[in-house]
């Protein structure tokens, strides 16, 4: 049973510009390779699933880095006992940069019956999310129920802005301020299930229960636009707006506004617990 007040919400406003049509679908295979789990990954013509069990959970790594670009995939994610399960879809250099690295973040975590997923969208630099913990979360309950059907997921960055999108709605954008808290360095395309019981449902209250196993992350419909480090300078990405120079336009911050307003559940830089001279931007 979904929560009422979700399943009854009305749609986002139109954003009248949709980043995604101007990136082509590829296969799985045509993009992206198995990083560990392989045993827990199943790879259909134009989709892939992958699952945990308490023997493993399952990653994939794109096959080339990038410096910038759109990088989205369809998920669907499993109903029922979720506690503890993390279902992402994320850009990180942590291989090239252990202990050091960057990363941006579609995390989604997992929940218990009758309350709805949480989408968490989160930005490191520089090992900040390693040993000291800087965390950027924002994280956002839906205006569908994403165990239903499949749904556009994706992450825009360049060198001015982060830009997240839920299909095609920009429900965040992190612009760069200042080169310390934006991430630069070039960044592979990763996807994980994973058990993160530790905090991932309610601060840790809930865990994962291996009696509801094997719990499974359906993804298709990748896209992966951009410049990987082997291309020219004179590379550009796709844009997230219609002016192509970066920004939203005004219908695009509206549906933003909408998203943050109605279903915006928590801003690390409105946490009076967090020391905010740790995130200047702010």
């Amino acid at each position: 049973m979904f929560p009422t007040s979700i399943s009854n919400a009305q749609g986002p406003p139109s954003p009248d510009f949709y980043p995604s049509s101007s990136v082509r679908s590829i296969g799985f295979n045509q993009g992206f390779r198995n990083l560990w789990g392989s045993q827990h990954q199943s790879i259909g013509q134009d989709s892939l699933n992958i699952w945990l069990d308490r023997s493993s959970g399952s990653g994939f790594k794109s096959i080339s880095p990038y410096r910038s670009g759109y990088f989205g995939a369809a998920v669907k994610l499993q109903a029922g006992y979720t506690a503890g399960v993390i279902t992402s879809f994320y850009l990180s250099n942590n291989e090239a940069h252990p202990g050091n690295h960057d990363e941006i973040d579609i995390e989604f975590l997992g929940t218990t019956p009758g309350k709805p997923y949480t989408l968490q969208t989160n930005v490191f630099i520089r090992g900040s999310g390693d040993s000291n913990v800087i965390g950027r979360e924002m994280r956002f309950n839906l205006w569908f129920d994403p165990t239903q059907d499949y749904h556009n997921y994706a992450i825009l960055w360049n060198t001015i802005e982060i830009i997240f999108f839920v299909d095609d709605v920009p429900i965040r954008r992190y612009p760069r301020k200042d080169d310390a808290t934006f991430p630069l360095r070039p960044m592979w395309v990763y996807g994980s299930i994973w058990d993160a019981s530790s905090w991932a449902t309610e601060d840790g209250k809930y865990k994962a229960d291996y009696t509801y196993q094997p719990f499974v992350g359906k993804y298709s419909n990748f896209k992966v636009g951009g410049c990987t480090t082997y291309e020219s300078a004179s590379c550009r990405p796709p844009s997230g707006s219609p002016s192509g120079s970066g920004g939203l336009s005004g219908q695009q911050y509206a549906a933003m506004v909408w998203a943050q307003r109605n279903y915006k559940v928590y801003d690390y830089c409105r946490d009076p617990r967090r020391d905010h001279t740790q995130t200047p931007e702010c």
